[in-house]
């Protein structure tokens, strides 16, 4: 479509075709308009701990890893990672499951965890890394805590007190 000039130089109208439009031009964009904010990382905030728990019990059970984060609109997501977390099975035929709680509840799978580490033939220590994107429909603070649970027999979370980190990152909705 050709372009038309009304009356004056900020009253043009029609469609530039896209041959036409500079890549420099393109490069000196800094911003986009406000409408265009979904899926922006809005704050990151993280949580570390170096601290090891042991448990034999078939349900879930804190760890000292938690991380804190307050949203800034209901509609807005939380992307929760853990990074690292050695998972020792103690010896063989046992195993662990981790998860991540918001507050009390049980976000990742309530029955299984998220993942597993099982000892089949003899001792296993693996990483318990997970994430899970999380809608906690919420402005106020939100806490976010690894747990895990015994599979079979006892085993202990961070047995040699390796850093593991949680990143939460809000994202606009």
């Amino acid at each position: 479509m050709a372009i038309t000039r009304l009356g004056g130089a900020t009253a043009i109208t029609g469609t530039i075709p896209q041959g036409n439009i500079a890549n420099a031009s393109l490069g000196a964009v800094t911003a986009l308009p406000g409408a265009i904010a979904t899926g922006k990382v809005l704050q990151v905030v993280t949580g570390t701990t170096s601290s090891s728990t042991a448990s034999s019990a078939g349900s879930f059970v804190a760890t000292s890893l938690t991380a804190n984060i307050t949203p800034s609109s209901s509609s807005n997501k939380v992307i929760v990672l853990v990074n690292g977390g050695e998972g020792d099975t103690g010896a063989a035929g046992r195993g662990m499951q981790p998860s991540i709680f918001r507050g009390s509840t049980n976000i990742g799978n309530g029955t299984a965890g998220m993942t597993t580490i099982y000892s089949a033939g003899s001792r296993i220590q693996g990483n318990m890394s997970c994430g899970i994107l999380d809608s906690p429909s919420s402005t106020s603070q939100v806490t976010y805590t690894l747990y895990f649970k015994s599979a079979v027999g006892a085993v202990t979370f961070n047995a040699n007190s390796c850093l593991t980190t949680m990143i939460l990152m809000e994202v606009a909705g």
